[in-house]
């Protein structure tokens, strides 16, 4: 059989299994809390959720592209983004435990009313949007050149598969699947590693001596990164949902676990990277290695795009479902979430066929959402309500300055690429956090 067929089998396959042993949600409980049994999930499975829903197909590409870039720099960068299990599981727990909320938009709705939760809730409609096309088409691209039939053809078949299964259990399905798909990236990635480590001449030195610390080399994305994980957390449902359905204790050290297993992983496949750097190979990393070494390994990255993909996107599905119908109770019949979940699977695959590209999902979105980090670090001090709207559309505006290029060189300290990320952010949030307060100083006086 051609390596094409095979991968078909991978697809479909996996995405039958899947269906078959997914949990049936038969109540609202089961359908948008992930509750079995009347038990909400224990540390294991919440934290394998929590890694396999946020090491996204795109993520895992971008890992490897930085690794052929900067080498172990590069991995360690991009988990910098890990950060954000941290510092969302301390303040969140926090906010259960302190402030009595029972979710993200219980609070803002308290605090800020509901124009703001209005406003919020738009952030993370673009979110979900984003996350279904940037990670279908990374599927899309194992089996064809964009724009080829084989490439759309994928998209939509896995799409439709994961839907399925996504609809038959809502976060139940997603949960329940996701432990399976971690262990599956756990044992692919190892499979992998061995076949780079046993390579003559490439040993963990080569890897450690892959990159310079330097802000040119990587630095700036490193930093970046760090800047964003005080508000990218909050804007994204998969991740905060997943942070209201076990004990306060429980959801804390699953969410500390999760920055050190899923930085980690990051780590580990941003490797593929730096070993097409050693072997001179170009384009793509992951793909490039997996056709050097053969079929097998070619088909091993393959399916692991496939699980990490599937996880994230059955994840997008069931928190827009619950974000219409829970969050913002538009409907709390299982009919109408199901039919959410359709909605966004076929709005969010549009932008397939307009040529989007794949890497400004999550730059853009990162730097939009700056303008949430006071208002959830500084959660328990009192302030107008105008302070949210100053803060996030300042850092909307940061957003724009960063997409089209308009933000002065003269405040950029740094050279090398993301060096404009890095310093957009960081004059953005300083900004954004003086907005806050000005009215509460304001009012004080």
């Amino acid at each position: 059989m051609t390596t094409e067929i095979w991968q078909w089998i991978l697809i479909i396959g996996s995405s039958i299994l899947l269906f078959i042993i997914s949990p049936l949600a038969k109540t609202r409980s089961e359908f948008f809390k992930a509750t079995h049994k009347k038990k909400s999930p224990n540390v294991f499975i919440l934290t394998g959720s929590l890694i396999i829903s946020w090491i996204f197909a795109k993520s895992i590409t971008n890992a490897a592209n930085l690794g052929l870039e900067f080498g172990l720099v590069g991995g360690v960068a991009y988990a910098g983004y890990y950060l954000s299990f941290t510092v969302a599981g301390l303040l969140i727990y926090q906010l259960r435990v302190k402030g009595g909320f029972k979710s993200i938009h219980q609070f803002l709705t308290t605090k800020f009313g509901k124009r703001a939760v209005a406003l919020f809730s738009i952030l993370i409609v673009i979110r979900l949007f984003n996350e279904v096309w940037s990670n279908t088409m990374v599927i899309g691209s194992y089996f064809g050149a964009h724009g080829s039939t084989p490439f759309y053809s994928a998209i939509l078949v896995f799409t439709i598969l994961t839907l399925a299964y996504a609809l038959k259990g809502g976060l139940s399905s997603s949960i329940f699947t996701d432990v399976i798909q971690m262990g599956l990236f756990t044992v692919l990635l190892c499979v992998i590693l061995w076949q780079i480590f046993s390579v003559e001449n490439f040993h963990t030195t080569t890897v450690i001596e892959s990159g310079t610390w330097s802000f040119s080399m990587g630095l700036n994305l490193f930093f970046a990164a760090i800047i964003q994980s005080f508000s990218y957390p909050f804007h994204d449902p998969v991740l905060t949902d997943r942070a209201f359905i076990s004990s306060p204790k429980v959801t804390l050290k699953s969410f500390l676990w999760a920055t050190l297993l899923g930085a980690i992983s990051i780590i580990l496949f941003s490797v593929i990277g730096i070993y097409a750097k050693t072997q001179g190979l170009n384009g793509q990393a992951a793909v490039e290695v997996g056709k050097a070494f053969g079929v097998v390994i070619l088909l091993v990255i393959n399916f692991i795009m496939i699980t990490s993909a599937a996880s994230t996107l059955d994840s997008t599905f069931s928190s827009f479902s619950k974000l219409l119908s829970v969050d913002l109770n538009m409907g709390l019949d299982l009919t109408f979430g199901r039919a959410s979940m359709v909605a966004i699977a076929i709005l969010g695959t549009l932008p397939v066929f307009l040529n989007a590209e794949i890497l400004s999902a999550t730059t853009i979105s990162g730097t939009m959402v700056i303008g949430l980090t006071p208002i959830f670090l500084f959660w328990s001090i009192e302030v107008p309500k105008i302070s949210f709207y100053l803060s996030v559309i300042c850092g909307i505006v940061f957003g724009f300055l960063l997409v089209f290029n308009w933000f002065p060189d003269a405040l950029i300290f740094t050279d090398g690429k993301y060096a404009d990320l890095l310093w957009v952010n960081a004059w953005g949030i300083t900004l954004c956090i003086i907005l806050y307060f000005i009215p509460k100083w304001i009012t004080k006086r």
